[in-house]
């Protein structure tokens, strides 16, 4: 059962996303000493088709690894259709035509074809002409399967691009293996409990680029895409990346520069706390609890802040259980919710409010508007 959801999952469009080696070299290259005589695993991605695994096979010797696995999966709907793994590379005639699943293991990259020089071409001699490089697995290279497991637990770091599907399931293996990870998933997946947890507990966190700045993704024939380049259709994803290795990036201090005062920082009506509108206003002079958009998860400091909770229902207790009238665009619907469906509001300001009100109080007729996602943060250092 569990393997007939992943392979639903993996043949999903919406699973169907293959990042660009552009995108692997700007984020990978700042964990280059960390990879130094690591066991690398790649386990979510075809190695007939993943740029994650020419990546690493490329700069084997470069960054000192120890040993690269890559595992595909049976039944791909993408198997040599997609990308050229290396350049000249026919994997066709090196693995069976039925569509195995398969893990090449490699454990050095020499000059095996005796031209001077160690780079692609010797790991496709590799490839073709070392049996114990390429070799069929027993299952279907399910990432929960045994065998997948076993290369799990001897791998050192794991870096891949997850189905997006299934983040919550694979995230939730690494912690359970306590495995080091560097993977990419939806960056709206920093509102799942179980990854806020792991981020307010300091055990991940976002990588170097910035969240803002989403992803262009490679997409299978027969996919939506927004452009072609170069001959690849792409699609834009919110995605980031997500890590538990140590970056530099998150002990830089947050630079604060505007000072607090009630209008720009108005109080939530039914928790006690400011909403600040933008991560780059967050106020001078306030040392009390605020919330901050999900994208302060990008600016992380945690020497400079403490995360106190998700803003969101299950997540913080809320006050004032009041019937609402729900408003679409500032008019009313004839529709009721208790305590504006557990979201965090405020009143509604017409002097500096840009979007209409989104509820109206049964009892009193005063309006709010509803706040999108917030995190609640208090900040450690000294009040300035």
């Amino acid at each position: 059962m569990a393997n007939k959801i992943f392979d639903n999952a993996k043949k999903k469009k919406g699973d169907e996303y293959y990042t660009q080696i552009h995108d692997i070299e700007l984020e990978l290259k700042h964990y280059r000493d960390q990879f130094r005589d690591k066991v690398i695993f790649c386990n979510c991605d075809d190695p007939y088709e993943s740029n994650f695994f020419k990546y690493f096979a490329m700069n084997f010797n470069t960054f000192g690894l120890k040993k690269l696995i890559a595992t595909s999966y049976s039944g791909s709907p993408i198997i040599f259709t997609q990308l050229s793994l290396i350049d000249g590379l026919e994997m066709k005639h090196i693995v069976d035509s039925t569509n195995k699943a398969y893990k090449i293991v490699i454990n050095e990259v020499q000059d095996e074809n005796g031209d001077g020089a160690i780079d692609l071409a010797d790991v496709e001699y590799l490839i073709s002409n070392d049996k114990n490089t390429l070799i069929e697995l027993e299952g279907d290279g399910d990432f929960r399967s045994n065998e997948s497991i076993a290369l799990l637990k001897e791998a050192d770091i794991i870096v891949t691009n997850p189905p997006f599907s299934l983040f919550r399931e694979y995230l939730k293996q690494l912690v359970d293996y306590e495995k080091e990870f560097i993977i990419i998933g939806n960056k709206n997946a920093v509102t799942y409990k179980d990854v806020f947890s792991l981020i307010k507990d300091q055990k991940l966190w976002i990588g170097y680029r910035n969240i803002n700045s989403d992803m262009w993704f490679m997409v299978p024939d027969g996919n939506n895409y927004e452009k072609i380049v170069d001959g690849k259709k792409l699609k834009h994803i919110m995605a980031c990346w997500f890590t538990n290795l140590e970056t530099t990036k998150r002990h830089v201090p947050l630079t604060l520069y505007k000072h607090y005062n009630e209008t720009e920082y108005p109080h939530y009506f039914n928790y006690d706390a400011i909403d600040v509108s933008s991560v780059k206003t967050i106020p001078l002079g306030w040392d009390g609890p605020m919330g901050v958009p999900i994208t302060f998860i990008d600016k992380y400091n945690p020497d400079q802040f403490d995360i106190i909770a998700l803003g969101i229902v299950g997540s913080i207790d809320f006050k004032h259980e009041r019937k609402m009238e729900i408003l679409k665009k500032g008019v009313p619907t004839g529709k009721f919710t208790i305590n504006a469906k557990g979201t965090l509001y405020k009143i509604f300001n017409p002097d500096i409010d840009k979007k209409p009100p989104a509820f109206k109080d049964v009892e009193t007729g005063e309006l709010y508007s509803s706040i999108y996602a917030r995190i609640i943060i208090k900040r450690k250092d000294k009040l300035l």
